[in-house]
């Protein structure tokens, strides 16, 4: 089983890695004739601790097959294996299987002498048993013992021999439980302890607590966390964690009888756990555990063993334990995995991927003008003028009241509201073009203004003062509603800040989860800048996010874009520098091309597209464009093609029909994708938006959304809704009683 599960990591890793998989076929014949010594040296010095090992199961009665020891063995191998990158799996497996027939004709004859040691520090509290347990290992007194008071008031090394096995443990005074006046005192003991093991670390440490007094109200939090502070997250690598009193009158369960033995051993160490977990920062730890009794009244075998409830000889555990973790230890050692190996927080920091970046550089960017529209819009508004005044133009209408409208045949009801769509059409294209002249006006007085500054000091008009639509706040049960106490007042063009709620929120939670912020200012005639960002801050975790381009358009024809993107991923921060230049070199083409660098830790990227836009009159317009993105390690390539139909009233109603095609190479493996957009109005009261995605791996989405001023069809989409979730309840307690059934 152990050799199936180390082919697959090999086959997992291959293909992940192809190159990989090249070389270790074609050296795969050859390593185990290498000549390299240092890895002669590392081999020879595996397979030693694997006769060591295998030598110390034999003293111990311990078998091969123990599921501890397979785990133990199961990780020397994975960690030879990543670490010789050949994966020569048959000479790791060969070195294993000389081990076993080494150490058992060694431990027949009884030579070589086996020279296997490691040292022990021990912590916990007053109390707890820990040099109790010492003498209970060496089987004689070597530490004092009191039942009634502490018995160790200094640091000191306790020597011995244990199945041939050379033990130093390290005996520490116990820690005082958790409060403000002993928290000096725990921190002194802790200190000269520190002090005392830079010379000599300890191989392992065994952490003590008493398994009788644990509850679900149980913590010693603030002491594990006092720990972790003066010797680090590392301590807790090689800790196992030692339940003493493990033999103990176990408590009643709510039935009124005593729990079991195991679900009540495995609450409490769960609870130790979570509360290491939680001074570690790092849930990943997996301390053992081992149950000890010292009581003198314990029940023992026929070889004299202590024998806990549950038929276990805790003394030979307690020495397996420590065993394989000296053994893991040096192996780490032996391979260079200590420097690799980091416990603490989790970094929370998401790594954006090559393709993610390229379909953000093959996005088209766009700075909103000082006219507040883009050029194809105002382009398409104003290349013809001969209906401008064709509104005012219009007679005079009549409107009906409900009563003269229901007296209207169909064939008047028709007309009537064709004439107020057109009238209604001939409107809205008559405000896009005043606001625009508007904005042109005001664009040509400011700069007769910059001219004649010297002539008209102190003669500047006070901005006009918009009052910003209400924000959508997180429901309450309140008969009030707090909407007004977010109500902005803008008194400036150029920038507006907004706070940022969480619509979602819980009843009463009004507070600002951020701060939004846009401007976008004209330099000169020719230079555009704009600035787009929010600030997040809650109790723990800070983010930003910002957008900011500068743009300067030559008179010539060529435009010329930088711009900066910031954004927060967990403690450290992405930067994304971006510029485009656009040239018109005809009147319906407009050719693109851009680069962008990515900065992420340690990491970048760099990109490249270029990008064609072709227009056919005012509404057909085609998008072509083709980029590569990459990375010291990795390359991605990707491009798209886009056809958009735009309806014959454009842009005074948005229809649109989109068809778009992408494809994206990355990792040696192509995706095709195609999607249709299409937003158009069905009805005078119906508006429909459609949006449909379909790529090569048969992954897609469909969305559809239509909004309706009609009360039938708002009806009818309530009605539609309520059978829908019917449907799904029904269908849900028919598998149920099917499942019950079966």
């Amino acid at each position: 089983m152990r050799n199936f599960w180390m082919k697959n990591l090999m086959n997992k890793d291959n293909q992940h890695n192809p190159s990989l998989r090249q070389v270790s076929v074609e050296d795969s014949y050859g390593s185990l004739h290498r000549s390299d010594k240092r890895d002669m040296d590392q081999f020879a010095k595996i397979e030693d601790l694997h006769i060591k090992l295998f030598r110390l199961l034999q003293r111990l009665g311990q078998s091969q097959d123990n599921l501890l020891v397979a785990k133990v063995l199961y990780r020397i191998n994975l960690a030879t294996l990543i670490r010789e990158k050949e994966l020569d799996l048959k000479r790791v497996n060969l070195v294993s299987n000389r081990a076993k027939t080494v150490a058992a004709e060694q431990e027949a004859a009884g030579l070589p002498e086996l020279d296997f040691s490691f040292r022990i520090l021990v912590l916990g509290k007053t109390g707890v048993g820990k040099s109790a347990t010492i003498n209970s290992i060496f089987d004689q007194v070597k530490t004092l013992t009191d039942a009634f008071q502490p018995a160790t008031d200094r640091i000191q090394e306790v020597a011995g021999t244990v199945n041939g096995i050379k033990i130093t443990v390290i005996d520490t005074p116990g820690l005082l439980p958790y409060s403000s006046s002993n928290v000096r005192r725990n921190k002194k003991i802790l200190l000269s302890v520190k002090r005392f093991i830079k010379k000599s670390p300890p191989d392992i440490v065994l952490y003590f607590e008493r398994l009788d007094v644990i509850h679900m109200s149980y913590s010693n939090f603030p002491l594990l966390k006092l720990i972790t502070e003066v010797f680090g997250t590392a301590i807790w690598f090689n800790t196992i964690l030692v339940m003493t009193h493990s033999s103990s009158a176990l408590p009643e369960g709510p039935n009124g009888y005593p729990v079991s033995y195991e679900s009540y051993v495995t609450q409490c160490t769960d609870l130790v756990q979570h509360h290491i977990h939680q001074a570690a920062s790092d849930s990943r730890l997996e301390n053992p555990v081992l149950l000890v009794e010292n009581h003198p009244q314990c029940k023992k075998d026929v070889a004299g063993e202590k024998v806990l409830p549950n038929g276990q000889v805790w003394k030979s555990q307690c020495l397996l334990l420590c065993i394989c973790t000296k053994v893991l230890s040096d192996i780490n050692k032996l391979l260079n995995f200590q420097d690799s190996i980091e416990l603490g927080p989790v970094p929370t920091m998401r790594l954006p991927s090559l393709p993610h970046l390229l379909s953000s550089l093959l996005r088209r960017r766009s700075i909103s003008s000082s006219n507040g529209m883009d050029d194809e819009t105002s382009e398409s508004l104003f290349l013809n003028t001969e209906e401008e005044d064709e509104y005012d133009q219009l007679p005079p209408i009549r409107i009906l009241t409900k009563s003269q409208f229901e007296r209207l045949t169909n064939s008047q009801r028709k007309d009537y509201l064709d004439e107020l769509d057109y009238r209604e059409l001939l409107y809205l294209k008559k405000q896009l073009k005043e606001e625009f002249k508007k904005r042109m006006e005001n664009r040509l007085s400011k700069e007769e203004n910059l001219v004649n500054d010297n002539n008209n000091d102190g003669q500047q008009v006070p901005p006009e003062t918009i009052m910003l639509p209400d924000m959508a706040v997180p429901p309450s049960f309140d008969s009030n509603c707090p909407v007004h106490r977010y109500r902005c007042v803008v008194t400036c063009d150029q920038w507006l800040v907004r706070p940022v709620l969480d619509p979602k929120g819980m009843d009463h939670d009004v507070g600002f989860d951020g701060i939004n912020l846009e401007t976008a200012v004209e330099i000169n005639r020719n230079v555009l800048a704009s600035v787009t960002g929010q600030v997040s801050k809650d109790k723990q975790d800070f983010s930003i996010q910002m957008e900011s381009a500068a743009a300067f358009t030559d008179p010539r024809g060529p435009t010329y874009c930088v711009g900066l993107d910031v954004q927060s991923s967990g403690r450290d921060m992405i930067y994304t520098v971006h510029s485009n230049t656009k040239l018109r070199t005809l009147k319906h083409n407009a050719a693109d091309c851009g680069l962008s660098f990515t900065t992420f830790g340690k990491k970048y990227c760099v990109g490249a597209k270029i990008e064609d836009t072709i227009a056919i009159g005012k509404r057909l317009k085609f998008v072509v464009n083709a980029g590569r993105m990459w990375s010291p390690a990795q390359v991605a390539h990707g491009g798209s093609f886009e056809a958009t139909l735009r309806g014959s009233v454009y842009p005074a109603r948005n229809d649109n029909v989109s068809l778009t095609v992408t494809i994206l190479s990355f990792n040696k493996e192509m995706v095709l994708g195609a999607g249709l957009q299409s937003e158009f109005q069905l009805s005078r009261s119906l508006r429909v938006s459609f949006n449909a995605d379909l790529n090569s791996r048969k992954m897609g989405q469909v969305c559809i959304k239509t909004s309706s001023s009609g009360h039938l069809m708002i009806a009818l989409v309530a009605a539609l809704t309520m059978f829908r979730a019917m449907v799904r309840r029904m269908a849900n307690e028919s598998s149920m009683e099917a499942l019950e059934g079966g």
